[in-house]
């Protein structure tokens, strides 16, 4: 049998139709299940979706173990549709391909592949050994495009990263007093707040956080999720900025460099901060990569970075970004002394960092651009195959 499109089963609903429900599901698990990826699942029977999961958090049951249960005894003879392929070995939970065995499921279709290779088509060959049919490659992409935080995590062992950069129709981030509140939006600054609960973590220089003294963090994100990396590379962290002083500061990490400024980063930790010593870059600067690496080991899959300008500017200049997410507003700042988007010496024309447009769309009245790296989209697209029975 050939993976893909199966024939409509009854309701009118097809194999895509039943995955598209079960990646609804995933994303409902975007930003509280790292170090594992946001899955969803769905048991058909009869052409009927008779039970539903999502994977919530690290520990928790997975997605198919979820909608299994809630098909009960009906799941026997059924078709289970998932965004990812089952895991086969034991870690926090049991392996759910055991699960899928005794519930009596007669097929299983799964979007995209295991990204690790240990586990690569492990779950398919289980499950056939036991008799059930196995398809992969029903809505691939889009479920690539929700695994792909999680496959560079696998394969590259660093969070995936975005940046977001809020600015006005001629690239400026902030006028020359460093004020930038606010030149998008409110429509604009809702979506900010919805990509902050999609990620594990909100990256900011530390001279963003001086002239605005954000939060970073809103009542929806107050679930202990959410981490604030502060990346200081000249000492000027302050231990009354809000980012240490509030109720979430346990969930600050300041990621800096050796300084004399070791008073006030003792002071940053008994506040609750985690304070990591990276190696400098020079000029003040950290060491990115190695900021990056460490995140990837404290299990960081997705970190949005907001700025500002030096910080975003670094990240350009080494291609550490995977996509970039542009809120454009129709204004201007202009002037010599307003902040540029990307604020450092830029490119020869014959060097500049290439996109490729995913998006543009308008919100409120500024418009949305959001664009990938040649990273973000084999990201995206690489790592499963289309497998049949």
């Amino acid at each position: 049998m050939q993976s893909g499109h199966f024939s409509n089963i009854g309701s009118g609903m097809n194999d895509r139709e039943f995955m598209l429900e079960a990646l609804c599901l995933a994303r409902r698990g975007e930003g509280t299940t790292r170090p594992n990826p946001p899955v969803g699942a769905v048991v058909v029977k009869n052409g009927m979706i008779i039970g539903r999961g999502f994977h919530r958090k690290a520990g928790e049951p997975h997605a198919e173990i979820l909608a299994l249960a809630a098909a009960g005894e009906a799941a026997r003879g059924s078709s289970l549709y998932v965004t990812l392929e089952p895991c086969s070995t034991r870690g926090r939970t049991p392996p759910c391909t055991d699960a899928i065995i005794a519930a009596g499921v007669r097929k299983v279709v799964y979007a995209a592949t295991d990204p690790n290779p240990v586990n690569r088509g492990r779950a398919a060959r289980i499950l056939r050994q036991a008799g059930i049919a196995v398809a992969s490659g029903v809505c691939e992409e889009e479920a690539s495009e929700l695994l792909a935080p999680f496959r560079k995590w696998v394969e590259k062992k660093v969070p995936f990263l975005t940046l977001k950069l809020g600015m006005t129709i001629d690239g400026r981030i902030a006028d020359g007093a460093g004020a930038s509140r606010w030149i998008t939006s409110p429509q604009s600054r809702e979506m900010v707040r919805a990509l902050r609960r999609r990620v594990d973590a909100v990256m900011v220089g530390a001279g963003t956080v001086r002239a605005d003294d954000p939060s970073l963090v809103s009542a929806g994100d107050a679930r202990g999720r959410l981490w604030r990396v502060i990346v200081d590379g000249r000492g000027e962290a302050d231990p009354c900025w809000r980012v240490f002083a509030d109720d979430f500061a346990g969930q600050t990490i300041l990621a800096t460099v050796r300084s004399r400024a070791e008073r006030r980063l003792a002071e940053c930790s008994r506040k609750g901060a985690r304070v990591w010593i990276l190696p400098s870059a020079g000029g003040g600067r950290v060491r990115l990569k190695a900021l990056l690496r460490r995140l990837g080991r404290f299990g960081i899959l997705h970190v949005l970075c907001e700025g500002g300008g030096r910080l975003a500017y670094e990240i350009a200049r080494q291609g550490l970004a995977d996509r970039y997410v542009f809120f454009i507003a129709p204004r201007l700042l202009g002037g010599g002394r307003s902040i540029p988007a990307f604020n450092g010496p830029g490119w020869r024309l014959n060097r500049m960092p290439r996109l490729r447009f995913l998006s543009v769309e308008r919100t409120g009245e500024d418009i949305l651009v959001t664009a990938e790296t040649e990273s973000g989209m084999a990201q995206r697209r690489g790592g499963s195959r289309s497998e049949g029975c």
